[in-house]
Order: structure tokens, then C-alpha cells, then sequence
């Protein structure tokens, strides 16, 4: 049961650095955002970087944060009944909703955020969608690993919630 306790404990390390990490990225956004509306609005002078940037950065510090807040439970849930249950009822209401809804839709999602990595790299890619031609490798890594820590989490908060849901104790 230790090296259980161990392993959740360390998943959840896992999405505390990967939250701490994505912070970076909200810092990102604003000198970026901040640098083209001077640029734009100031000097007339627009940059082809920019726009790419501030989506690239805001999509890394999203997906960097799921699994942060997939830990603190601090989510997007529809709670019209989820609120009014007991804890192990939300708890069961968890287990299933992860095994019917969450885990099918994110095992295909990381599946294929994997595959199109895999292949950026293999292929040099870089988003065609851009003046400046930005690699894409990096980041549809950082897509995959930000999909692969919300997993991780999903499945440590679904081990707990399961102990929860059969024994009414809590695990940690």
C-alpha cells in the first residue's frame, strides 16, 4: 500500500511541476502580447512571430495546467447534481464518468497528440500557417506530455476516488 501512496504522491509532484512549469508560459503571453500591440499600435511596425507565439505559449500553458488542475479539482464540471451528492457518491459518480467519458476520449486524444509528434519529428514539420515557419516538433510535444500528465493524474484521482467509492476511507 506504501509504494501505491508513493506513486500517487508522485504523480501529483509531477502535475505540480507541470503547473509551476505552464505558469511560465502566462509570462510569456503577456511580453508577447505586450511587445505587438506597442509594435502594431505604437511604431506601425506589426511582427510575423507574435500571433504564432502567444498561440503556441497559451496552448502549452493550458495543456501544462491540466493535469495541475485536474489535481486541485479546480475544472470544468457540469454539477447540476454532482454538488447535491454525498462524497462517496461523487466519488462513484467519478469512477464511472472516468471510465465511460474521460479515459476513452483521452487515451485517443494522447494517441494521437503521440502520433503527430512522432511524425513532426520524423518529417522536420513546421506550421505552414506562418510567415516564419515555426518547427512544429516541440510543440506537439509539449501537446502530448501536457496529455500524458493529465492521464497520469486522471488515473491517480481515479484510484483514489475508487478506494473511496469501496472502502469509505480515504487513501492518503
Amino acid at each position: 500500500m506504501t509504494s501505491l501512496k508513493r506513486l500517487l504522491k508522485t504523480i501529483d509532484a509531477l502535475s505540480e511541476l507541470s503547473g509551476a512549469v505552464g505558469k511560465w508560459c502566462a509570462l510569456i503571453l503577456v511580453f508577447a502580447g505586450t511587445y505587438e500591440a506597442v509594435a502594431r499600435h505604437f511604431f506601425d511596425a506589426p511582427t510575423i512571430w507574435a500571433y504564432d507565439t502567444l498561440c503556441m505559449a497559451g496552448g502549452a500553458l493550458y495543456l501544462l495546467g491540466a493535469s495541475y488542475g485536474y489535481l486541485y479539482d479546480s475544472h470544468t464540471r457540469v454539477d447540476m447534481f454532482y454538488n447535491m451528492l454525498p462524497d462517496r457518491g461523487k466519488a462513484l459518480m467519478n469512477v464511472i464518468c472516468s471510465l465511460f467519458l474521460f479515459f476513452p476520449l483521452m487515451g485517443l486524444m494522447l494517441w494521437m497528440s503521440v502520433t503527430w509528434a512522432v511524425r513532426a519529428w520524423r518529417i522536420n514539420e513546421v506550421f505552414f500557417n506562418s510567415f516564419w515557419y515555426p518547427p512544429a516538433g516541440p510543440y506537439r510535444t509539449v501537446f502530448a506530455v501536457g496529455l500524458l500528465l493529465l492521464m497520469l493524474q486522471a488515473v491517480a484521482n481515479f484510484v483514489r476516488d475508487l478506494y473511496f467509492t469501496v472502502r469509505g476511507e480515504t487513501l492518503d
